[in-house]
């Protein structure tokens, strides 16, 4: 039985007469990226894309304010309406005041302070969402 010669394995470590392998890198690894131009900036030097931006918030905000302002007008030009289609409700008093005084009097007001909250309330939630797309740019 003769022995087949074993295929030769390569040796892990360099030899003394090749040169070593150097891995060279470099610290951009990346493309070319573009520099960062943030959002605020563009708002700040009023070019188009802050007006778009401006644009945005302002239409944003005009539109939950009409939203309130509407809602509150209805109420308050419904109460008229209201006493005028049912009469019967002109002639009720509460705690000697008749009810459409009591209700402009007493229930008008609550109403207008609890608007006017919904209402910052939201706006600073519309002015929040603004900032994070602004920054998340």
């Amino acid at each position: 039985m003769t022995a087949e010669p074993r295929p030769s394995r390569r040796v892990p470590y360099p030899r003394a007469d090749t040169p070593r392998r150097v891995a060279v890198t470099s610290p951009r690894t990346a493309a070319a990226r573009r520099p960062r131009y943030p959002a605020t900036r563009e708002i700040d030097e009023q070019t188009h894309l802050g007006e778009v931006y401006m644009r945005s918030l302002l239409r944003t905000q005009f539109r939950l304010a009409l939203f309130v302002c509407t809602v509150l007008a209805c109420v308050v030009g419904g109460l008229p309406l209201l006493f005028l289609l049912i009469p019967h409700l002109r002639d009720v008093d509460l705690l000697g005041v008749p009810l459409p005084w009591a209700v402009l009097a007493g229930l008008i007001y609550p109403l207008f302070i609890t608007g006017a909250w919904l209402y910052v309330r939201q706006a600073e939630r519309n002015e929040r969402h603004f900032a994070d797309l602004v920054e998340r740019r």
